[in-house]
């Protein structure tokens, strides 16, 4: 059969592959919208971090530690990177101020020859600018955290229930959806 006939699959687009086909998917696996939200969040926050490259092991690490999703963890994480690399900038200026430190100039091409030039140089340089960035984000991480996991929660007890609905997911318990029920209408 050709595969332009009527019976082919509409195309999925990006988000839907990427991004709702896993959550469908770990919802399916029984994660609860609560438990998915917080590791989507955490995975989030941890992706701002403001040390370029460590993300990863960071969203391991809060995985195993707090038993969480793992897929959750990174696809968050992997959804915060076009933010890291600019909120990396204002993380430090914001430490920066906090601190009372002067401004360090952060010229990309600047930064790359002084690091090529000298390694042990600029790691002692801006290692400071560094943990400017990591004061001001381990003071906006818990508000972001709480935020990022309350707007979520609501949307994934909604697409879970709407899920089940579908026959896509397996019926709640009895027991089980009354207590889901009560702790959505709080």
């Amino acid at each position: 059969m050709s595969e332009g006939g009527p019976e082919a699959a509409a195309p999925r687009g990006f988000w839907r592959r990427r991004v709702v086909d896993p959550l469908v998917d770990l919802l399916a696996q029984g994660l609860t919208p609560d438990r998915l939200a917080l590791s989507l969040a955490v995975g989030f926050v941890l992706g701002l971090f403001p040390i370029v490259g460590v993300t990863t092991l960071l969203c391991l690490a809060a995985g195993f530690a707090f038993r969480m999703n793992h897929l959750a963890l990174q696809l968050a994480n992997h959804l915060a990177y076009p933010l890291q690399v600019p909120l990396v900038l204002a993380f430090v200026r914001l430490g920066e101020r906090l601190v009372g430190a002067p401004r360090v100039s952060f010229d990309p091409r600047a930064l790359v020859r002084h690091f090529e030039r000298d390694t042990t140089g600029f790691l002692r340089e801006f290692g400071r600018s560094g943990l400017h960035g990591i004061l001001a984000w381990s003071l906006v991480a818990p508000v972001l955290l709480l935020a990022v996991f309350f707007a979520l929660r609501p949307l994934l007890r909604r697409l879970d229930a709407a899920l089940r609905r579908a026959g896509r997911l397996p019926a709640l318990p009895a027991a089980l959806a009354l207590s889901v029920l009560a702790a959505a209408a709080s």
